[in-house]
C-alpha cells in the first residue's frame, strides 16, 4: 500500500492541518464566500526556534500544522543533551546528528582505520544485521570483537539502503498553538518506509594498518546558532554529546574521537572555506550540511578532498540518486516520504485549491514538486494548484518586495490551503502573507 493511502487510514491523522505556500495565476471560484486557508509547513520550520520569530504577529501560527522527520525522544536521551547544553529550545534533528556520529565512529572502528575511504565503505554496513545492539558501548565492543554490528540507536531504527540513508523512518505531525509554539500535545507519530530496502550489499574487509592510524576526527559543517538561524542548537548538542559518549567508552582505535567546531553559515561560500579549514585540520568526517541546498552544491569539493559528509536535517529528495562516489550519508529521510504525507494532510482538510510557496533550492523546489505530484496522484486537478518559488542569499531573502508581490497573488487566487517550504527565512514570506491579509483558518 502507498504510504499516502496508508496515512490516510491512521485515525489518529484526521484532525491534522498542514502548512503550504502558493503562487500562480488568480482563479476565483464563482458566488462561493472565501472562508480562508490552511496554512502548513515542513521541516524546516515546524519548531518552536521558528515561531520565536513571529514576537511582532502573535498568534499568526495559530492552527499552522506540518510535518517532520521525527522520533519520540526518551526522557533518558533529552536528559544526556541537556548536559551538554542545559537550554535547548527545541530537539530538532538532535537524535539525527548523534546517530551520524555514532555510525561513522562504527564504520572506523570496524574498518580498522580512520581512513575516510575505509570508514565510507563500512558505514552502510554497520547499520544492517541479525543481532542488533542500542548503545554506544556496547557496539563498540561488538566492532572490537570482529562481531557483526546492527546500530539501532536514536532514530536509525533499521538498516540503511544502497544510497546511504534510512530504509524507514518516523514522521512527527505537528501543529502551532495560539502562542506561536508547538503544541506538544496535538503531535503525532507514524512510521514510514519500508525495511525491504535495506541494504543487502557486503562489506569489504577490513585492510588494517593500511592507511589511517592517527585519531577520528570530526568537524561540525552545520549551520550554527543565530539571529537568522535558530534551528541548529539540538544539532550540535546531540553530535556533541555522541563524541562524549564515544569517548566515555574507550574511543575508537584506542584513542579519544575529536571535535572540531564549525559552521556551513547556510551559505555554500562559507561551507567551502569551512571544508578547506577542515581538511587542513585533518577532520575525517564532516557532520552537514544543515541544508539540502547548499550540501549538493559543496559535494564535488568534498568528494575531491576525500572526506565524508554525513548530514543530520537535508532531506532534499535529489541527494538519494547524485552521484557522491561514495562519500555521502544522511540519518534525515528523503523528502520523498514527506512529500506523501503533506499531500494527504490536503486532501484530508478538503482542499480543492492551493498554493505551494518554496524557496529556491534543492530543498525548497524539490519539496514543493514532490507535494504537487502527489495532489495529482491524488485526485486534485493540475489548474488547482499554483507553485512559486521565493529566492534566497546568504541564508536570508533576497529580495523582500517578490515576498509581498507572491502573497498578493496567494490572496487573489482565494486558496483552501497555502503551504510554505523553507526554514528560518520562510517566516518573511509567512509574514508578508499576514500583511497581505491572507485569512488563515485555525
Amino acid at each position: 500500500m502507498r504510504l499516502s493511502r496508508a496515512i490516510a487510514h491512521v485515525s489518529s491523522w484526521l484532525t491534522l492541518i498542514v502548512v503550504t505556500g502558493c503562487g500562480g495565476s488568480a482563479t476565483h471560484r464563482s458566488q462561493t464566500p472565501h472562508e480562508g486557508a490552511y496554512l502548513y509547513g515542513a521541516d524546516g520550520n515546524m519548531s518552536n526556534p521558528f515561531g520565536a520569530l513571529f514576537d511582532k504577529y502573535p498568534g499568526v501560527l495559530s492552527g499552522m500544522k506540518g510535518t517532520r522527520p521525527m522520533t519520540a525522544l526518551s526522557d533518558d536521551f533529552k536528559a544526556r543533551l541537556a548536559a551538554v547544553d542545559s537550554h535547548l529550545p527545541d530537539y530538532n534533528y538532535a537524535g539525527e546528528a548523534y546517530d551520524a556520529v555514532v555510525i561513522s565512529a562504527l564504520a572506523a572502528q570496524v574498518a580498522e582505520s580512520t581512513d575516510p575511504k575505509a570508514i565510507a565503505a563500512q558505514i552502510n554496513g554497520v547499520t544492517v544485521g541479525d543481532d542488533p545492539c542500542t548503545t554506544v558501548a556496547s557496539c563498540l565492543d561488538k566492532a572490537r570483537q570482529g562481531a557483526d554490528v546492527a546500530y539501532r540507536g536514536v532514530t536509525v531504527r533499521s538498516g540503511f539502503t544502497d544510497a546511504g540513508e534510512p530504509s524507514t523512518t518516523s514522521y512527527g505531525t505537528v501543529h502551532f498553538g495560539p502562542s506561536n509554539q508547538i503544541d506538544q500535545g496535538k503531535t503525532e507519530f507514524l512510521r514510514a518506509g519500508n525495511e525491504a530496502n535495506a541494504t543487502t550489499a557486503p562489506s569489504p574487509k577490513p585492510n588494517a594498518g593500511a592507511k589511517g592510524t592517527g585519531p577520528l576526527i570530526f568537524g561540525a559543517l552545520m549551520t550554527a546558532p543565530s539571529a537568522n538561524s535558530v534551528t541548529s542548537a539540538a544539532r550540535f548538542a546531540g553530535a556533541r554529546l555522541a563524541v562524549k559518549e564515544l569517548n566515555a567508552a574507550g574511543g575508537v582505535l584506542g584513542q579519544m574521537v575529536l571535535w572540531r567546531e564549525g559552521s556551513d553559515g547556510a551559505d555554500a561560500k562559507v561551507a567551502a572555506q569551512q571544508i578547506a579549514a577542515h581538511k587542513l585540520a585533518g577532520v575525517q568526517v564532516l557532520i552537514g550540511t544543515s541544508g539540502s541546498g547548499v550540501g549538493q552544491t559543496v559535494l564535488p569539493q568534498v568528494i575531491q578532498a576525500g572526506m565524508i559528509m554525513f548530514s543530520p536535517s537535508a532531506t532534499a529528495a535529489a541527494l538519494s540518486t547524485v552521484d557522491d562516489k561514495g562519500w555521502y550519508f544522511r540519518t534525515a529521510p528523503s523528502d520523498v516520504l514527506q512529500a506523501r504525507a503533506l499531500a494527504d494532510m490536503m486532501m484530508r482538510d478538503g482542499d480543492r485549491r492551493v498554493v505551494l510557496i518554496g524557496k529556491n533550492d534543492a530543498y525548497g523546489t524539490g519539496l514543493v514538486n514532490g507535494v504537487k505530484r502527489e495532489l495529482i496522484a491524488a485526485g486534485m486537478p493540475e489548474r488547482s494548484i499554483d507553485t512559486h518559488l521565493f529566492d534566497i542569499e546568504g541564508g536570508k531573502i533576497k529580495d523582500a518586495n517578490q515576498l509581498t508581490n507572491l502573497a498578493r497573488q496567494t490572496v487573489d487566487s482565494q486558496p483552501d490551503g497555502v503551504l510554505v517550504v523553507g526554514t528560518t527565512e520562510s517566516a518573511d514570506m509567512i509574514k508578508a502573507l499576514a500583511d497581505a491579509k491572507l485569512l488563515i483558518r485555525h
